[in-house]
Formats: C-alpha cells, sequence, structure tokens
C-alpha cells in the first residue's frame, strides 16, 4: 500500500512538472488590438521570467516600451507599459501556444489573444 501511494505520488509530481515546463510565457507573443476608439494595434510582446517576476518589452506603432511591475502567479501574470505618459495595466492566462490578457485602457477593459510566435528565435 505504502508502495503504491509512493509511486502515484512520484508519477504526480512528475506530471505537473513537465506541464510547468510546457507552459512557459518566456519568448515573443504577437497579436492584435482592438483600442476602445476602434483602432487595431499590431503588437508584439517578448517576455521574460525569472521566478515570479516577468520583464520585457512591448511593442507596437507607438513604438518599443518596457514592461513594468511584470508578476506572474501560475499561469496567470499581470503588467503595467506606459505610453506617450499613459500607464496601461495587462492581466494575463497563460494556455498551452496562447494567452488571454485583458488591457485597461482607464474607462474600458480590452481583450485580446496572443499567440506564441514560433518563427523568432
Amino acid at each position: 500500500m505504502t508502495r503504491k501511494f509512493f509511486y502515484s505520488a512520484a508519477l504526480s509530481c512528475c506530471f505537473i512538472f513537465l506541464l510547468s515546463i510546457a507552459a512557459s510565457l518566456d519568448g515573443r507573443w504577437t497579436g492584435v488590438v482592438t483600442t476602445p476608439d476602434g483602432n487595431s494595434l499590431d503588437v508584439v510582446y517578448h517576455f521574460k521570467t525569472n521566478g515570479d517576476t516577468l520583464t520585457g518589452t512591448a511593442e507596437s506603432p507607438a513604438g518599443v516600451v518596457n514592461i513594468d511591475n511584470g508578476k506572474v502567479s501560475g499561469n496567470d501574470f499581470s503588467f503595467e507599459v506606459t505610453v506617450d505618459g499613459n500607464v496601461y495595466p495587462h492581466k494575463g492566462i497563460l494556455y498551452t501556444d496562447s494567452c488571454g490578457v485583458d488591457i485597461d485602457f482607464g474607462s474600458t477593459i480590452v481583450h485580446t489573444t496572443i499567440v506564441r510566435d514560433t518563427t523568432a528565435q
């Protein structure tokens, strides 16, 4: 009985570990954000995690900005970007090959999906 429990527990731990490796936020992610005024912006996020800290950059037609106050907790993450003096909080959920992201534009929350750019090296 004890041996079965030990093997089951060890197998479960290995499975959870492999899942955590498979779903990594690190890398280049692309998508399109539709702003509250109806404009569509191509965006590129370059994410780097270190423990529960998220850093990197965000690119849009407005230029490249740093990711600030980035945090990761399991598959949830959050960060801010500042464009022309305006702070835009982001909250997201990591899936295997995409992320659902909510961007706070002040009076409106916009949801978008970004996907892992597998062509980037």
